[in-house]
């Protein structure tokens, strides 16, 4: 079975400090609690498409989330990868009109995650700073920080998204 400390182990000597910051982010979770955790962790590592980065962070994330909280990180993830390619469109493109116009994309999770609201925010956050939407990430940061939710814990959260976003690149041009 795949594992975080196995992949860890594999990373190479040139990828000392994504090991490094692998290592430090499965020692120390501050500021997130266990579901905001492991939750963006799966939604970080289903958001890179490594599939052993995802099977490892996958068994462990079943053992640490509700599956109501494990659907959720899914869904979350799901979601911004449809959400970050649109509203990343309107937002760069210099027509104004298609701000203006509706989305029409359905986004039922959003407002019914089946989890703490706020967790769910937090795991597309991570989600949209993978995949550079900047309307997305200012959204939800807007979100989160008005719901008392700490600049600590949104930086936590998008650590998550950065050191998987490394590993995932390490893994997959090792072929590891």
């Amino acid at each position: 079975m795949t594992t975080l400390q196995s992949i860890q182990d594999d990373l190479p000597a040139y990828a000392k400090d994504i090991k490094l910051n692998l290592s430090s982010l499965l020692n120390n979770s501050e500021h997130l609690t266990q579901q905001q955790f492991w939750g963006t962790m799966l939604a970080s590592s289903m958001m890179t498409k490594n599939k052993r980065l995802l099977a490892a962070v996958s068994n462990s994330a079943n053992e640490n989330l509700s599956q109501e909280a494990f659907a959720a990180a899914k869904s979350a993830t799901a979601l911004m990868a449809m959400n970050n390619i649109y509203y990343r469109f309107t937002h760069l493109v210099s027509n104004e009109d298609y701000q203006k116009m509706s989305a029409n994309l359905r986004m039922n999770a959003m407002a019914q995650p089946g989890i703490d609201k706020l967790d769910f925010e937090l795991f597309s956050l991570a989600v949209s700073a993978i995949n550079g939407c900047g309307k997305c990430m200012d959204a939800h940061e807007k979100v989160l920080t008005s719901k008392g939710i700490s600049k600590e814990t949104i930086q936590a959260a998008t650590k998550i998204a950065s050191i998987l976003c490394g590993v995932a690149v390490v893994l997959e041009t090792e072929n590891l």
